[in-house]
């Protein structure tokens, strides 16, 4: 039987769902097919081997039972499931996957399916689009500097309103929906994030960073098996609320609960050799190699900051840092349960 990750496409993941796990009218062809874009084929030999490979599946599929297909599958998938069972993982979640209903939809079933197999899962999210979409309907500019959203009183109190009220709570329906039990959440809550102003507060307004972790009301919700689904809003000593960049929100809490493995889902591949050449993906690198990169210019513009917040919590004992292509339907199942992964993992 092939390797999980050589045949699984992204439609293949809806063979885990309780909807056609066991519905033999789904036949395994139908489920499984050749996935090209999560493999990098660099010469005409590559590609030989791959249609070799392909061949040699389809024929192995062909063989089978749809149902002992599902069943071996599933045994490929055993050794990550031990790997991870039990392990906190903490995604953040923007880009592409929040615009597109399908990726929504994907991330969704991905949160549920690796909490019914053991993980405990964390999500953290912004909100930029819909943000936007609301100060637009009242009237009110729209001002970025630095890349970072200037957040006066009346803007501060539409950050709150759409990503407290609205996103999180969407998010926590979805997740309901699909079968999971998720808690929504923002910093205030339990206290779990004490906010402190940004260095340039002067010229951005109420714009935060991480002062203070206090995990406790994540841990209990973990421990009775909810999804932590956490907005990135807290309020520093005296009350006073402040927006917070969501990639420093779920590097802060990685961090603070040992989390196994972070994962910030982008509109990108991951860490490019040539950010020129979108078939240069870096795979695997430690923090040295990261650096080193940063150092010679080859990471530049928004992928900085994700890198940065990586770093820090690798630094601050999370085991691995991912950055994944949230444009991949499934990508948390193909970063987490193959060996391929969807993106690029950063090692201490």
């Amino acid at each position: 039987m092939p390797k999980i990750e050589s045949l699984l496409n992204p439609s293949a993941f809806n063979l885990f769902s309780s909807k056609s796990l066991f519905n033999p009218s789904i036949s395994s062809s139908s489920i499984f097919s050749p996935a090209p874009r999560l493999r990098r084929i660099s010469s005409p030999s590559s590609l030989s081997i791959r249609c070799s490979a392909t061949h040699q599946m389809e024929a192995v599929v062909d063989s089978v039972s749809p149902e002992q297909f599902r069943v071996d599958v599933l045994s490929e998938s055993l050794p990550f499931i031990q790997k991870f069972r039990g392990k906190t993982i903490v995604v953040k979640y923007g880009g592409a996957a929040m615009k597109s209903l399908s990726l929504q939809a994907s991330v969704v079933n991905d949160l549920v399916l690796l909490s019914c197999v053991g993980l405990r899962p964390i999500l953290v999210h912004g909100g930029g689009p819909e943000i936007n979409n609301w100060l637009k309907r009242l009237n009110i500019e729209v001002v970025f500097r630095d890349g970072l959203r200037v957040t006066d009183a009346e803007t501060m109190k539409i950050v709150s309103m759409v990503l407290v009220g609205d996103v999180n709570k969407n998010l926590v329906s979805l997740i309901n929906k699909a079968g999971a039990s998720a808690a929504g959440l923002c910093g205030v809550d339990g206290r779990l994030l004490t906010a402190r102003p940004a260095p340039n507060a002067a010229q951005l307004g109420f714009v935060g960073e991480v002062a203070r972790v206090d995990p406790t009301v994540l841990q209990a919700l973990l421990d009775k098996g909810h999804i932590p689904v956490v907005s990135s809003v807290a309020a520093d000593e005296s009350g006073q609320m402040y927006n917070i960049n969501a990639d420093t929100v779920a590097g802060e809490l990685a961090a603070a609960l040992g989390a196994e493995k972070l994962i910030l889902l982008t509109d990108v591949a991951g860490i490019l050799e040539d950010r020129d050449d979108p078939k240069s993906l870096v795979k695997q690198i430690d923090i040295k190699g990261v650096k080193k990169m940063m150092e010679e210019g080859r990471i530049g513009g928004g992928m900085i900051p994700k890198v940065n917040c990586c770093v820090r919590s690798l630094a601050q004992g999370v085991r691995t840092a991912s950055i994944i292509d949230g444009r991949l339907e499934h990508s948390l199942l193909l970063e987490i349960m193959t060996d391929n992964g969807a993106g690029t993992m950063i090692i201490g």
